[in-house]
């Protein structure tokens, strides 16, 4: 077992022992299966082509806009070379192919400092990314849980873990950011709010 599957077993032992509503659900699904990576470049790349579009339509665009550099996932200097009317061509909008392009001009400039962006305290990876057009706080929270692996993060602004939260925990309303940082409180899910974030999405059966 690796470090990093014994702090889900962590994270799960303290969630169902912390968190009655919760515990049940912890216990259906079993194990989180949060898996992070290194390939972060092309998933900010394709964070940015997929927003607003059915996981259909964003996988057709992201092929033919790999289809423009022969198949393969294209430099930040061959972006930043690429006329934006040919980005638009495959499919995605104006807005998103300035986005691709800041992206690339960030990584060049090493404003967005992917060699060591592990490294980074929360806060810092935050600001760094969401400085990227097309960028936002939610992209930010799913690129620390999804990539960099990070168990502290809670996306308060995502729909599907709020609608579970209402659902779960019997609220009137969608809660807010302060009812979701107060939920996390109260339930004692710190330091792994992104793996109790994980369990409300599948309590929803909605993959993030």
């Amino acid at each position: 077992m690796n470090d990093f599957t014994e702090q889900l077993r962590i994270a799960e032992q303290q969630l169902t022992e912390n968190d009655s509503q919760l515990a049940p659900i912890v216990v259906h699904y079993g194990l989180c299966t949060i898996t992070p990576h290194e390939n972060y470049y092309e998933e900010l790349a394709g964070s940015i082509i997929s927003q607003q579009l059915s996981v259909k339509a964003a996988a057709t665009i992201w092929q033919r806009f790999l289809a423009l550099y022969g198949g393969s996932m294209p430099t930040p200097a061959q972006i930043i070379e690429t006329d934006i009317e040919d980005i638009r061509k495959v499919g995605a909008s104006y807005a998103k192919a300035r986005y691709i392009q800041d992206l690339a001009f960030h990584i060049l400039d090493n404003k967005l400092d992917l060699a060591h962006i592990a490294t980074l305290p929360n806060d810092v990876v935050i600001e760094q990314l969401t400085a990227i057009k097309g960028i936002g706080e939610w992209s930010a929270h799913m690129f620390m849980i999804f990539c960099l692996g990070r168990l502290d993060i809670l996306p308060w602004g995502d729909l599907g873990v709020r609608k579970s939260a209402q659902q779960l925990y019997g609220l009137h309303a969608l809660p807010t950011k302060p009812e979701m940082i107060a939920l996390a409180e109260q339930n004692n899910w710190h330091p792994y709010e992104s793996v109790a974030a994980w369990y409300l999405w599948k309590n929803l059966d909605n993959k993030p």
